[in-house]
């Protein structure tokens, strides 16, 4: 295809002249651009939320969600995928980011692996992806060959196949079962997704993830009762987690915390009066839904 056509290509007339602005000017015109950004995401919240749904169901199959991309697309997905085990206490298999190149790529570019859509395919094949998965495949001029070729691949194995693009009517949207598209329009410097696309990949990604895990049990209001006590700050927000949740002030929490081994054992044992072992029981039974195992 034509690259130059794609409007992620194309020049920005608000910033032609950004080598000549103040320092000042110049992250105006940067700032104003980025602005745009929340509202074109805003367009396909639709999209996003059948995606949400349709991969809590792949999860209640026993499914996992994988993100596959180059560059700076592979770099986010890769990121996202890292988070979601610290943040909501999940194995690391369930979400796991793939990058065209491989780890290496994370910190040295690697342009060249994008063009192979029999790699990404490959790729898949070593994760052991299946057909009970679903597939994010993200690439900001929504025709990269490497996720084309993933994207393919997951079709034919019957996987849930969602692409993320920054511009509309794609080459990976035409063969994905959820196409989601904030269109972000020309950058600040030509052609460089890291900007504008490639925070509209992030937001995107981030309401993806984030409600997945609330539709899959892992938030209790608005508060992360699935996170990790790993390090001393996170023992403190959990303490915090337990305290808004029952009431308790932190020192009370804290030792609640210190017996009942996680946060959602310590809200279950405080607000049904239980001991660990009932309350781990109740939370087995609710499949670790707190409101669920509350009721």
């Amino acid at each position: 295809m034509n690259l130059s056509t794609l409007p992620t290509e194309a020049r920005n007339p608000a910033s032609e002249h950004i080598d000549q602005l103040s320092t000042l000017e110049m992250l105006r015109v940067i700032n104003e651009e980025d602005a745009r950004v929340a509202a074109a995401v805003a367009a396909e919240l639709a999209h996003i939320a059948n995606a949400v749904d349709a991969i809590a169901a792949r999860f209640e199959q026993g499914g996992r969600l994988f993100y596959i991309g180059a560059g700076t697309s592979g770099r986010l997905g890769v990121l996202d995928a890292s988070e979601c085990p610290p943040t909501f206490s999940v194995p690391a298999t369930l979400f796991q980011g793939i990058i065209a190149g491989g780890d290496s790529a994370l910190r040295n570019s690697s342009e060249a692996s994008e063009d192979s859509p029999e790699q990404g395919a490959a790729d898949l094949v070593f994760h052991a992806f299946t057909g009970r998965d679903a597939l994010i495949g993200i690439a900001a001029s929504g025709r990269t060959p490497y996720v084309l070729g993933a994207l393919a691949y997951a079709r034919e194995l019957g996987a849930l196949t969602i692409s993320l693009t920054c511009v509309a009517d794609s080459q990976i949207a035409a063969i994905a079962d959820i196409a989601i598209a904030p269109v972000t329009g020309p950058e600040v410097l030509t052609g460089s997704t890291r900007l504008k696309a490639g925070t509209a990949t992030k937001l995107v990604l981030n309401m993806l993830s984030t409600g997945v895990m609330i539709r899959h049990g892992a938030v209790y209001g608005n508060l992360m009762v699935n996170v990790q006590t790993t390090n001393a700050k996170l023992v403190d927000r959990a303490q915090r987690i337990i305290g808004a949740a029952t009431g308790l002030d932190q020192a009370t929490a804290a030792k609640l915390l210190a017996e009942a081994g996680t946060v959602k054992n310590a809200i279950v044992m405080q607000k049904l009066s239980l001991d660990r072992a009932a309350a781990e029981a109740k939370l087995e039974a609710a499949r670790g839904d707190l409101t669920e195992a509350l009721r």
